[in-house]
């Protein structure tokens, strides 16, 4: 059973009940995952930029997006329209899969792992984390790397308030920190 089926016959009712909404679709659900990275040192670099055009695509599924400044930045030699990054935006089943992947497989590989902060979850709703090395993936094979680089990830809710989202995300398996108690 994947992702989006498990949403459909266990999530969805389990999170109707907990926050006891009377109308199925007031229920939270995942909208869409954006996957975000600045090319930054790469940026004049082309075989480094074919190599995360590959990687991305291998990640994700999809082609991604290049993304353009919007204003000019003297101090990082940026001008207004010059190529900053990539960006690619999922939706329904690829979304999932994303999803079902980056935290069953990919963030319990990353180095000294111990869960997400739950303030990584914002008021709108929306839970935003960043992968130091897009290496932790299992569709990237450590013997073809030559370019290691970070990606944002943003997960975007339709739910209404921060309390609805951490509800919706904790039965969607992802892995806060536990709490420390002060003894």
């Amino acid at each position: 059973m994947n992702l989006k089926e498990k949403y459909n016959r266990e999530i969805k009712p389990a999170l109707q009940e907990q926050l006891k909404l009377t109308n199925q679709l007031a229920v939270p659900a995942p909208v869409k995952a954006v996957v975000n990275i600045g090319v930054g040192k790469y940026r004049d670099d082309q075989e480094a930029q074919k190599a995360i055009v590959h990687d991305l695509a291998l990640l994700t599924g999809q082609q991604p997006q290049k993304t353009f400044a919007r204003q000019a930045i003297a101090g990082f030699k940026i001008r207004r329209g010059s190529h900053v990054g990539y960006k690619i935006t999922l939706r329904g089943r690829k979304m999932y899969d994303f999803i079902s992947r980056l935290f069953n497989l990919s963030l319990p590989r990353t180095r000294d792992f111990r869960g997400l902060p739950e303030k990584s979850v914002d008021q709108a709703g929306n839970l935003t984390l960043g992968i130091k090395e897009h290496i932790v993936f299992p569709e990237i094979s450590h013997e073809n790397v030559r370019f290691i680089f970070s990606l944002e990830v943003v997960l975007v809710s339709s739910a209404r308030s921060r309390q609805e989202a951490l509800a919706l995300f904790r039965l969607l398996g992802v892995p806060f920190r536990v709490a420390k108690k002060n003894a």
